[in-house]
């Protein structure tokens, strides 16, 4: 029973069990409502549970060849050929750091706030999955990223919850005597030291950089206690940590780096440090070192609005970088400036642009979708003799956010090995109607009992009235088509637009012949204040009696929350105004689990959208002189069309099976087409493609 158990243990210390329906399924089945209390982390869970009812458990629910057949694949998994290894067998690894200030990996490590940080944990995923010699550099959060949660006036508030690192599936780095690795940063005064985590992937490593040790002061402990917290004296210090900080990291790791490739401008300092670091070891000026570093250097850009970017103040720069710049650049403050400079070079400018600085520095740029490639290109009007903005369209790690029902099904048909079967996707769609609706309401209902589920323990919790619980545990209908809106709240995001025209969703949502529900989740930034009115006014429409109880709001968007509600969805809603969304990548997340896109085509489903796959919502031109409330008309007006004339009448067109045929069909025409493209798989061979292997 102890080989068992140090075989679960290996298995949960290794992240690819965060794609793997079955370690979920197993730990589930040993205590359903343990697993759930340890936040879904299985060292908390074996470190905590009581062993004898372990083993007990492993035994009598016959779950020991589970685990092992697990452990076997797991092997097989981490030493298997993979693409890399069989196209670029010739470069030696790891040879690509890959920077971002946030990694979304699993629901119990909160080292993430939202959309960029999935991306950045599905690349790590993908890289792991295809080979590529790639080491993740971030910073190890206390306290992480807020948990939301709703008062009693529908408002949202944060409650900051501590990571208790020693139980998380990562482990301290330390030397030969066990003594924890540390890195040093200068910062004006003093010598701020970070130890490090590390996080192992599948194949590749992840480490992370952490302030809090007991050479520090207070303050500096706290550099790394919350993602995005803090005012811009404190973001200065986190970015510098993570750029400066992290280039250290790799160097006392004993990394020799190809390539480094900045997922955002939070870690645009490390360009100095590369700089600062060739300039010593090659004797040679801060020009001469820049246009070596220049060429190795891959910046992605998730943003095509200058107010998304990170831009400090000229005394704050002035404040941390004057000495930097003249002792280790040999740059006056001024040169140093000009790199960050959005005015090119006006030395009257009080403000330094983070993007600017990834942007002069890199040979290789990208956006994140077509669209934003065309955005940024004409936002940035890079020089001609230089190389311009590429756009290589984000994607997702498919298995990450398959649900177990449409899992089931695909390994049903095609076997344990079916999502590295060439040409999977087209046979996928092939699958006969009754199958793929079967999985499509097992999907949905197991949202609504996840709904069901949250909010009676919610408001047990609360001390509420048997009635009231009992109410909460009937919301929603489990065969209605159930539409899905979930992202960061931020005000082009349009969270409200379908309420546009209440009168006319009320119609909608109480014509009894074809039910409708929605479900809305996400977090607005805890300044923004225009996206925390946003939640209220969902929050007041979801206790609405005029509206049926058609209207919920999931509280806590996480990683969990968003992997049932793309799993359980049959339409998934997205509605930013045009061309602001960058990517966006949860409509992604719905398509293999049998959901269906509607959106404003923006982002990927700009590129994306066919009629045979979704639906769009028609928009304004961008050179049309129309004010923002005439344009969210316009376009609220479309959304309410295509909900009455296509949307719901087709769902609920049925055959003497009461299967929505056509509605199927489009299910198979959207997974064949757009499953196998707009995957992290494919995102990250075409980074490697492109630009990893042809940096010098």
């Amino acid at each position: 029973m102890q080989e068992i158990l140090n075989q679960l243990k290996e298995l949960s210390y290794n992240l690819s069990w965060t794609w793997n329906n079955e370690f979920y399924s197993v730990f589930e089945e040993i205590n359903k409502d343990f697993w759930i209390w340890s936040d879904r982390n299985p060292i908390k869970f074996l470190d905590t549970i009581n062993h004898s009812y372990l083993f007990e458990t492993l035994e009598k629910k016959n779950l020991k060849d589970r685990i092992t057949e697990m452990y076997i694949d797991y092997k097989k998994y981490v030493s298997a050929d993979t693409f890399f290894k069989e196209n670029y067998s010739d470069i030696v690894s790891p040879t690509i750091a890959y920077f971002s200030a946030e990694f979304g990996i699993a629901n119990c490590l909160k080292l993430y706030s939202g959309g960029l940080g999935v991306l950045s944990g599905d690349h790590m995923k993908s890289s792991s999955d295809l080979g590529i010699p790639l080491v993740g550099v971030g910073l190890a959060y206390l306290y992480g990223y807020f948990r939301q949660y709703i008062d009693k006036n529908g408002k949202q508030a944060e409650l900051y919850e501590k990571n208790y690192f020693e139980h998380l599936p990562m482990h301290l780095v330390t030397d030969d005597h066990y003594r924890p690795v540390k890195i040093s940063v200068e910062i004006p005064g003093r010598v701020v030291k970070a130890q490090i985590w590390k996080l192992v992937i599948g194949r590749i490593n992840l480490f992370l950089l952490d302030t809090f040790v007991d050479e520090n002061t207070v303050d500096d402990k706290r550099i790394t206690d919350i993602l995005y917290g803090g005012d811009t004296e404190k973001r200065i210090q986190q970015e510098i940590l993570l750029g400066i900080g992290g280039k250290k990291l790799l160097d006392v790791l004993g990394y020799t780096i190809k390539a480094f490739h900045l997922n955002e401008g939070h870690s645009a300092f490390l360009c100095f440090q590369r700089i600062a670091d060739k300039m010593k070891e090659l004797h040679i000026s801060y020009h001469e070192a820049k246009k070596i570093c220049y060429y190795s250097n891959i910046f992605t850009t998730h943003t095509p609005v200058p107010a998304g970017i990170d831009i400090f103040e000229r005394w704050l720069v002035e404040k941390y970088f004057k000495t930097y710049a003249e002792e280790k650049l040999k740059l006056s403050f001024d040169e140093f400036f000009e790199e960050g400079d959005l005015y090119n070079g006006d030395s009257s400018n009080s403000h330094f642009n983070m993007a600017e600085v990834a942007i002069n520095n890199s040979n290789f740029i990208n956006g994140v979708s077509r669209l934003h490639g065309e955005v940024s290109r004409k936002m940035w009007n890079l020089p001609a003799e230089r190389s311009q903005i590429d756009s290589i369209t984000n994607g997702i790690h498919t298995k990450t956010f398959l649900s177990k029902y449409s899992e089931r099904l695909y390994i049903n048909s095609f076997g344990k090995d079916w999502i590295n079967q060439d040409g999977i996707w087209d046979k996928i769609s092939a699958l006969p109607d009754e199958d793929l609706w079967k999985a499509r309401n097992r999907n949905r209902r197991r949202l609504i009992n996840f709904v069901r589920d949250t909010f009676s323990s919610e408001l047990q919790s609360l001390g509420a009235e048997y009635e009231k619980v009992k109410e909460a545990e009937e919301v929603l209908d489990e065969n209605a088509l159930t539409i899905g809106f979930a992202r960061r709240f931020a005000t082009y995001k349009r969270g409200n637009l379908i309420f546009k025209d209440l009168e006319r969703l009320k119609k909608i949502l109480t014509n009894p012949k074809m039910p409708v529900q929605f479900i809305f989740s996400g977090k607005a930034h805890p300044k923004d204040n225009e996206g925390k009115a946003i939640i209220a006014e969902i929050v007041a429409y979801m206790n609405d009696n005029s509206l049926n109880h058609k209207i919920i709001f999931l509280e806590n968007y996480e990683l969990e929350v968003a992997k049932r509600l793309v799993q359980g969805c049959d339409v998934w809603l997205n509605n930013p105004r045009r061309p602001q969304e960058a990517s966006g990548t949860s409509g992604m997340k719905v398509i293999a689990n049998g959901g269906l896109n509607f959106s404003i085509l923006d982002g990927w489903w700009a590129e994306a959208y066919a009629p045979e796959f979704g639906w769009k919502i028609d928009s304004v031109d961008e050179s049309d002189s129309v004010s923002l409330d005439e344009k969210d008309w316009f376009e609220a007006n479309s959304m309410y069309t295509t909900l009455e004339k296509e949307i719901l009448p087709l769902f609920y067109l049925r055959d003497a099976h009461n299967i929505p045929v056509e509605w199927i069909k489009k299910i198979r025409a959207s997974i064949k087409n757009l499953a196998g493209y707009f995957s992290t798989e494919r995102m990250v061979q075409e980074y490697t493609e492109k630009f990893y292997t042809r940096v010098s």
